[in-house]
């Protein structure tokens, strides 16, 4: 058909007066314009159809998977494919004299249809990873590293293989000189190899997911793991930027990951207010009597009385002298009603450890650690537990006789200037 359109173009062309080399000319050059032209609407007719069609049929079904099929134009994919094989079927047919443009023309449309057919498969490959993203067992696996991965191994034999229809050689050819270029482009993708080792043993120890909280001092890391590629962790800060990490950096390097926290439902307090060391002593019975009107204190009180009359009458201690056998000290009882205030408490998980201990005196005082876990893990919400519980404490200390450390003002040395 196209041969005989061709010939009765020539004829009229001949009819014009033209010679027989300008008449070729022209109607090839006609015929392949009007061709591209073709292919042209081909491609934004067949486009509408297959959108309309599939968007209508997507909207029916009750699945999903069709949805993502329409979103990453996997259908403007295949109809960007009908007009390239239309020219690769209508070109040679015009320009059949001329073989050596023919096959000019043919390589160059076979390297056409590679690159589209490898359009399609990456956006089909997006498809796949969306949706098995979206299974439980995978959501917090690095998916984008393998895909990339997937894509550059299937790109590096595509190109190979664009190469080998440009320069009509064997494919074999150019495996066997990419083998020779193994140490440049080992060179040139370092930090894709180390990304994708990093990435297999991210994946393979369960060091992190997406999701994950994570800290990284080195790099100005703290939030949530938002997405795992094959080269890079973009982190989601709490001001909400984004920070992006090497991947392999997470294995040479160390980092913290509050997942344990996550998994718990927990959230650990460890803080610590300073005691001014002058203020530390023996309870005498006027403190004590007030100790007992404390009820989380009563129970405290009446054994330990009873254990330092014990201990002091066996071992004969003369107790009029002061430092002689054992007493209730203040900053004692302070550490056991915080404790009990800490197990009373509605919102610290009784499950976990609960302590209050002393650390080793520094020069702004006796150190007084809280060491307990919130039963809330949202960050909001574990400040405000964890501020109330230090309110109560820096409010009831002075009920002890006991002071907090704080170091001198300017307003606290005008007040000793002007006595």
């Amino acid at each position: 058909m196209i041969y005989s359109i061709k010939n009765q173009l020539i004829e009229k062309l001949s009819l014009l007066g033209l010679t027989e080399y300008w008449s070729h000319f022209i109607a090839k050059v006609s015929l392949v314009i009007t061709a591209l032209i073709l292919a042209y609407v081909i491609d934004r007719v067949i486009r509408y159809i297959l959108f309309s069609i599939f968007v209508r049929l997507v909207k029916k079904s009750k699945t999903d998977w069709d949805d993502l099929l329409v979103e990453h134009k996997v259908f403007y994919a295949i109809a960007h494919l009908i007009p390239v094989l239309f020219i690769f079927y209508i070109i040679p047919e015009i320009l059949d004299q001329h073989l050596v443009w023919v096959d000019y023309l043919e390589r160059l449309n076979k390297v056409v249809v590679i690159i589209v057919f490898a359009v399609l498969f990456f956006r089909i490959l997006n498809v796949i990873k969306t949706i098995i993203g979206r299974i439980e067992t995978f959501r917090d696996k690095p998916l984008d590293s393998y895909l990339q991965l997937v894509k550059i191994i299937i790109s590096i034999i595509l190109f190979l293989l664009v190469l080998s229809i440009l320069a009509k050689t064997p494919i074999s050819y150019f495996f066997g000189a990419f083998g020779a270029m193994t140490a440049v482009v080992i060179l040139v993708f370092k930090d894709t190899l180390l990304g994708f080792i990093g990435s297999i043993q991210l994946s393979v120890n369960d060091m992190i997911r997406v999701g994950d909280w994570i800290s990284i001092e080195k790099f100005g890391a703290d939030g949530d793991v938002i997405e795992i590629n094959l080269t890079t962790v973009k982190v989601r800060n709490w001001d909400k930027t984004i920070t992006t990490i090497p991947t392999y950096s997470l294995i040479s390097d160390s980092f913290k990951n509050w997942r344990g926290m996550q998994e718990t439902g927990s959230r650990r307090i460890a803080r610590s207010i300073f005691i001014n060391q002058s203020t530390i002593k023996f309870a005498d019975q006027k403190l004590i009597n007030q100790f007992k009107k404390i009820h989380l204190l009563e129970e405290y009180i009446a054994r330990k009385e009873k254990e330092l009359v014990l201990y002091n009458n066996e071992n004969n201690n003369d107790t009029s002298i002061i430092s002689n056998g054992r007493r209730i000290t203040n900053v004692g009882t302070f550490r056991a009603y915080l404790v009990n205030y800490l197990k009373n408490h509605a919102k610290i998980n009784q499950d976990l450890t609960i302590l209050v201990r002393q650390l080793d005196p520094t020069i702004n005082g006796i150190p007084l650690q809280i060491y307990a876990f919130s039963k809330d893990i949202e960050w909001v919400k574990y400040e405000g537990i964890q501020s109330d519980i230090f309110d109560h404490i820096l409010a009831v200390i002075s009920q002890f006789e006991l002071s907090l450390f704080q170091s001198p003002s300017g307003a606290d040395f005008k007040k000793v200037f002007n006595q």
